[in-house]
């Protein structure tokens, strides 16, 4: 793919917009391998250097020297499905009184990512200032699983952890679902899945660069062709992988693909963030002004400059250090708010 979105003009002659500079340095230092857009030739291949290379920590890892309490479960599973892995962490030394929980969903493209990798990043800038847990679920990946088994796996995680809240510790009213692309799309069809079936109730609704629409007709989707680390083949590809034959189906339902949701009325208040150079801008901002449109609470972010996937890849640039502010404001906010009144009579 290419690299800086250079000259404001993508490979295919379409205006776009440059990348911040430090970001576009970042993009520039990776090798070749790295920036290969995903087919379903190489999707294998993809699979296992994914498997081999991607840092996955210990539980002692995790523990950071004492600082975390970490615990792995096996948990029941969706009906005619295997057990679910949950990863569990909360900063040592808060024993007696129950923590609000982040319930995180791994990205990926659906096809790639575990539970236990984002967790090193979570803990330090989440769980440690703000005093909450941490549950990441590790969901079922496609094309070997395909939906709505990832999903149903994400589910059946969250019954558990809001139905064992004494025994984590945890605050069964201050649950909030959260998750990074992939698992961001899945984190919001996760919010639709819960609503509609009367499970437990989230707080909130953390969705970074989430992965919302398989339809690939949004202008940016098309605007960001070969630009960045994710782009419309790639993306085709993990869609693809995940809904087989259902894939741009006219009735493929909303939890496939929460961008297909026509009534987003009663979800728990969202935060989504997008970068404005990356294919998700559009969907994304859409998604945001669905839910204003059907009067819930959003708070939308558009980072000016931002491909997909900028914070892993330049962790100490300015726009990172911006993004990272201001995600862990709105937890804070959203964590110690009071709580709404009940709805009149």
């Amino acid at each position: 793919m290419g690299l800086t979105g250079q000259g404001n003009q993508s490979p295919t002659g379409v205006p776009v917009p440059p990348f911040d500079p430090e970001l576009a340095v970042a993009l520039a230092a990776l090798d070749a391998r790295s920036r290969e857009p995903i087919t379903p030739d190489n999707l294998a291949a993809v699979q296992e250097r994914d498997v081999t290379s991607r840092p996955r920590p210990t539980a002692e890892d995790l523990r950071a020297e004492g600082r975390f309490e970490v615990r792995e479960f096996q948990v029941p599973g969706p009906p005619d499905g295997p057990a679910v892995t949950l990863v569990g962490a909360r900063p040592s030394g808060l024993a007696g009184r129950p923590l609000p929980l982040l319930y995180y969903v791994h990205g990926g493209g659906m096809v790639m990512g575990n539970a236990w990798s984002p967790l090193p990043r979570i803990l330090r800038e989440w769980a440690l200032p703000l005093e909450l847990a941490v549950i990441s679920v590790e969901y079922r990946l496609a094309p070997q699983a395909q939906y709505p088994e990832p999903l149903e796996d994400c589910y059946a995680g969250l019954l558990w952890a809001a139905g064992h809240a004494a025994e984590l510790g945890i605050d069964p009213d201050r649950i909030v679902i959260g998750g990074k692309s992939a698992g961001g799309g899945l984190a919001a069809a996760l919010a639709l899945l819960t609503r509609d079936r009367g499970g437990p109730v989230p707080l909130g609704q953390l969705l970074l660069c989430p992965m919302l629409d398989d339809r690939g007709t949004t202008f940016s989707s098309h605007q960001m062709t070969g630009l960045g680390v994710w782009d419309l083949t790639s993306n085709t590809t993990g869609w693809k992988a995940l809904l087989g034959d259902r894939h741009g189906a006219a009735d493929l339902p909303p939890y496939a693909a929460p961008a297909r949701a026509a009534d987003l009325s009663g979800l728990p208040p969202a935060f989504i963030e997008v970068g404005s150079a990356e294919i998700y801008r559009d969907e994304d901002v859409a998604y945001a002004n669905a839910i204003w449109q059907a009067g819930g609470h959003a708070e939308l972010h558009v980072w000016p400059g931002a491909y997909h996937g900028f914070d892993g890849l330049a962790p100490e640039a300015a726009l990172t250090r911006a993004a990272r502010e201001t995600r862990t404001r709105w937890l804070h906010r959203l964590l110690t708010a009071p709580a709404a009144p009940p709805p009149p009579p």
